[in-house]
């Protein structure tokens, strides 16, 4: 577990190197919404937000966690085939709604560490492509990393321009911004879109490894297959 210290360590000083990749509005102090490190013990039930703001969540009972993952521990989501019922809900962690969980009008980070050789799944998502109020989500769809934000004001989409399910362990950064919406691989940024999404708020709670509302024949749950090792949100509030 020494390694995971120095990583988040690593992490929380290369949060500053990330935004300045962003346009000047963008370079605002973060507030940690929710950390979760994703070290429980096997046979935990509940993944613990270590930001001290309480944003626990529940364990699905087919996700495997107290894994060794190389130096790491994490959680692992088995493969399942896509749009085959039934629905697994064991297959995915559950954060309950609250309100700093939502983008609003605040500049919003997403980051996550991942491992797969797959190429298909929800990674994490707040709401659904049609919920009241927008919605945001990474997938992995062909094993290249998207980052989506929906609001009143537009839709914006990033794909990352290379797939990144080689086996390998990568960060994954997803940014939201009065400019638009911009995607970092390993500290590195490599995709942008210009726009507004509006203010993005919904009643859902948060989800990681698919979709909560599916079954797998008319909604495909798009479960994600793959190891993660954490997730942290962050609002930036900027003075735009």
């Amino acid at each position: 577990m020494g390694c995971r210290r120095v990583l988040v360590t690593v992490l929380a000083t290369t949060v500053a190197a990330g935004v300045a990749l962003l346009p000047a509005p963008a370079r605002a102090a973060g507030l940690t919404v929710a950390f979760w490190p994703m070290n429980e013990a096997r046979g935990a039930h509940r993944m613990i937000d270590t930001s001290g703001n309480g944003r626990h969540g529940r364990i699905g009972n087919e996700v495997a966690i107290g894994e060794s993952l190389g130096d790491d521990g994490g959680y692992r989501f088995e493969r399942l085939e896509p749009d085959t019922p039934p629905p697994h809900p064991g297959h995915l962690v559950v954060v309950p709604d609250d309100s700093s969980l939502d983008p609003g009008t605040d500049d919003f980070a997403v980051t996550v560490r991942l491992r797969t050789t797959n190429k298909f799944g929800n990674i994490i998502q707040k709401g659904q492509a049609t919920v009241a109020g927008g919605n945001f989500k990474l997938q992995i769809p062909s094993g290249r990393v998207e980052c989506t934000f929906r609001g009143p004001k537009g839709f914006l989409e990033v794909v990352a321009p290379y797939a990144i399910n080689d086996g390998d362990w990568h960060v994954v950064r997803c940014v939201r911004v009065p400019e638009g919406v911009f995607l970092s691989i390993d500290g590195r940024e490599v995709a942008s879109r210009s726009g507004w999404t509006g203010p993005i708020a919904n009643s859902w709670p948060i989800t990681i490894g698919g979709k909560l509302d599916c079954d797998q024949v008319e909604v495909g749950c798009d479960y994600y297959a793959g190891d993660l090792d954490y997730i942290m949100i962050e609002a930036m509030r900027s003075h735009w």
